[in-house]
């Protein structure tokens, strides 16, 4: 049976060119990016206050703001508290779902920021280009959880949001980020798990990896633990890029993204880079990974880092710890 199918193929093929050359055939037409909305339609429900079509940046705030959850997070859940408060302030706020893959249990269901990084910030950079053609912005604002920093980085780095010769391109002023894990992370020990199965040699064999990857990790995941390829290219030569501001947030009681340093850059040339550790503003704060999400403290480090201004006006909240 293989021998026939390969005569098949090649009788074929000597039909092919004894009929003559091809005709010409119509070049395919360019395909339109995807509009905002159906780019929305495809990422489930929103957040309160964030993807409202009909905003209109103000002179106050020209720059939308674009939210970028962590990983195995989506926007709903994420924003569900900075999302209302920067929209409260004017901003047009917006959100997105990306790096989805079909859960391995249940195929309807959706888990998103665990698909591979490269491919998420593709994600991420159709999504700021939706928002720059629909709301006539120049420039966008990212505000990343987690995950959502590095991911930002990388659509800064190699998907088009910056152009480091001539910054006056950049898609983006601002990136913020919460908990990032910009120099990967032991997951508070889940590495040591991944390097124990590498080391019964599970992890030399591919199915085993990727599964396991999955499993623990997600690909994402795996791909933020430290010393991972993608962090080391995307580390390499100079971490800020010029006409950038980066301002990276991070709490010393992180037990998920660690150790919690790891999350600051060193800046580079041109670029402006913003190390803050929450417990210098508020040393009190009770913060971990999650809690960056929705505490005072943390999101009035972001409102600051959006708008300096703000910071002048309205004075540091810092929660209580709790009793006992």
């Amino acid at each position: 049976m293989k021998y026939a199918r390969r005569i098949t193929v090649a009788v074929t093929a000597a039909a092919l060119a004894a009929a003559g050359p091809a005709l010409p055939t119509a070049a395919a037409a360019p395909t339109e990016p995807p509009s905002l909305p159906v780019l929305l339609d495809s990422m489930g429900p929103s957040p309160a206050g964030a993807n409202d079509l009909d905003c209109v940046p103000s002179p106050e705030h020209p720059r939308p703001v674009v939210l970028v959850h962590g990983t195995r997070m989506d926007m709903t859940g994420t924003w569900a508290v900075a999302a209302p408060q920067l929209t409260d302030l004017g901003y047009c706020v917006y959100a997105l779902n990306y790096g989805g893959i079909r859960s391995l249990v249940d195929p309807e269901l959706m888990v998103w920021g665990v698909g591979s990084i490269e491919d998420s910030a593709k994600q991420v950079g159709e999504f700021v280009d939706a928002v720059l053609t629909h709301t006539g912005a120049g420039q966008v604002d990212l505000v990343g959880h987690s995950q959502g920093g590095p991911v930002s980085r990388q659509y800064l780095r190699f998907e088009g949001g910056a152009d480091p010769a001539d910054p006056d391109r950049n898609k983006v002023d601002k990136l913020v980020m919460l908990g990032a894990t910009n120099h990967g992370t032991t997951f508070n020990g889940l590495q040591q798990l991944y390097s124990l199965f590498a080391r019964l040699g599970l992890g030399n064999q591919e199915w085993a990896t990727e599964r396991l990857a999955q499993m623990v990790f997600g690909i994402a995941g795996r791909q933020q633990l430290i010393g991972s390829r993608v962090l080391a290219r995307l580390n390499s030569g100079s971490e800020a890029l010029p006409g950038i501001e980066y301002t990276s947030i991070a709490t010393r009681q992180d037990t998920v993204a660690t150790p919690p340093e790891n999350a600051f850059l060193q800046p580079g040339e041109n670029s402006v880079v913003h190390n803050v550790w929450l417990e210098d503003a508020c040393p009190t704060s009770p913060a971990g990974h999650l809690a960056l999400l929705e505490l005072p403290e943390s999101l009035h480090l972001v409102k600051s880092a959006l708008d300096p201004q703000y910071a002048e006006t309205v004075p540091a909240p810092c929660t209580a710890p709790p009793a006992g």
